[in-house]
């Protein structure tokens, strides 16, 4: 995600932490190499241009010049003007009571991921307590019915249809089911074209007009770049967008749709897809955002797909576990299937301190399919005692995996490096370390991330109980 310029942006604030002076010549250098990284990410020169010249601006101010720490305050501006990028502040939908009905039409091209967006949002509302209506308007992609159709029952959302083949008709028909039937959130999915075109306009000029819609939201695909800020463009000019979609979010390596849009369209950006899997949905949060791309992290965002994901009862045990040193192989197929829960691995390492554009499809994930199979092998009896484990036993686990003898070996050594490290707590180090240890975490966590077993010893299951506002409050302090 964003890949290529995380790894410059943060080689940028790494540079910038170790200066204790700051000069004209180090301010105007650096904003060089900020500018050649958003023009390589595909952003929009307006915005480039708006970036360079006011971060210039403020970063030659005796605020920065004269600084007690000038390297930290010059990073502050780079990561505030980020943050102003992307769009300030997160946006929620202006969705109205339950005892009336909130109308989100979903407008895009073909392709870019409207009818996954659109169960995606839906599964999202109902896990927030509202009780939404999938509606099937795409009526020109073949399959595109039965497709959305599929996708609402997979998530326990009813998708309303018509034999119809007048999408404005189906449209307006649907408002006045979900009344009659109780549903406060009504989702459209509208039909897309390979470009934009008069007659897909047209028609979706009617759906407005007879559903009148609370929010307009453009589905566009985030690996477009600026064709995405041209395309929001056009939507916006003739149905008045409210915001918009990022699709395959977690496949843009570059960035100029997310960092072009809010600036050229003054439309937010409300979520962004980040995998296949229908949890693979995200709020956009500008600030978050911005912290990954300067190689910070984001720990909130971890903590809370944590929290949601995790059982409270089950992290409370495991933490007492690690606390008496009592970490067996049962508990390591446990944090695999936990992290695994949580949903696409790049986010989630984009997520961690210090692993910002490192890239999930660079390590071993196969590693950790296959390590899962190797301990799923093992008796009950084995995964709670590894010195049971002799060399017959080994064999007969390999064989049981499909794996080799060696490859068992690897997990053993493996799984008591993990729990050594637990058992040390290891000291930290720097502002990665420092910020671990306020947030209650186990520094060990950072480690053994270079192959997928080192993600067994992951507690994740001490994320589960932390404060949200506490935690909130300390990530603003370490930027």
């Amino acid at each position: 995600m964003l890949e290529k310029i995380t790894s410059t942006f943060s080689g940028i604030v790494k540079k910038l932490s170790g200066k204790s002076t700051i000069t004209e010549k180090n301010i105007e250098d650096t904003v060089e190499e900020i500018k050649m990284a958003l023009l390589e990410a595909d952003v929009n020169l307006r915005v480039v241009r708006r970036f360079v010249n006011s971060t210039i601006e403020e970063a030659k101010g005796e605020k920065v010049l004269k600084a007690v720490d000038p390297g930290q305050q010059f990073t502050k501006i780079i990561y505030d003007k980020m943050v102003s990028m992307l769009g300030d502040t997160k946006q929620d939908l202006h969705l109205k009571g339950p005892d009336t009905q909130s109308i989100i039409l979903m407008l895009g091209l073909q392709g870019a991921g409207k009818t996954t967006a659109a169960h995606k949002l839906a599964a999202k509302l109902k896990k927030d307590g509202r009780k939404p209506l999938l509606v099937a308007c795409d009526l020109v992609r073949p399959a595109a019915v039965e497709q959305l159709s599929q996708l609402g029952q997979k998530i326990g959302v009813e998708v309303y249809k018509e034999d119809s083949k007048d999408a404005v008709k189906n449209a307006k028909e649907s408002v006045a089911y979900a009344r009659k039937n109780g549903y406060d959130t009504i989702i459209i999915d509208t039909a897309g074209r390979l470009q934009i075109d008069e007659e897909m306009m047209a028609e979706l000029v009617k759906i407005k007009k007879v559903t009148e819609p609370v929010e307009v939201l453009l589905v566009a695909d985030s690996m477009t770049g600026q064709n995405a800020v041209d395309i929001a463009k056009s939507f916006d000019e003739q149905l008045g967008l409210t915001g918009v979609i990022l699709t395959k979010f977690d496949s843009d390596a570059r960035g100029g749709a997310a960092l072009s849009l809010k600036t050229i369209t003054g439309k937010p950006i409300l979520y962004i897809g980040t995998g296949e899997k229908t949890e693979d949905f995200e709020v956009f949060h500008p600030e978050r955002i911005a912290s990954r791309i300067l190689g910070m992290g984001d720990v909130v965002s971890l903590v809370e797909k944590a929290q949601e994901t995790m059982d409270a009862e089950a992290a409370l045990k495991m933490q007492k576990k690690l606390q008496r040193n009592e970490f067996t192989l049962q508990d390591m197929l446990e944090q695999f299937q936990s992290v695994k829960k949580m949903g696409n691995m790049q986010s989630i390492i984009d997520m961690i301190p210090g692993m910002s554009g490192i890239d999930a499809s660079q390590m071993d994930m196969s590693g950790m399919k296959k390590n899962e199979a190797i301990i799923q092998s093992m008796t009950y009896k084995e995964r709670l005692n590894h010195l049971i484990i002799g060399p017959s036993r080994r064999k007969r686990i390999a064989k049981g995996s499909g794996t080799t003898v060696a490859e068992v070996n690897k997990l053993i050594k493996q799984f008591e490096k993990t729990k050594l490290m637990m058992k040390k707590v290891s000291r930290n180090r720097g502002m990665q370390g420092k910020m671990m240890n306020q947030l209650g975490l186990d520094p060990s966590m950072m480690n053994g991330m270079g192959g997928a077993g080192g993600l067994g010893g992951m507690d994740m299951s001490a994320l589960k109980g932390m404060d949200m506002k506490k935690l909130q409050d300390l990530a603003k302090r370490f930027r």
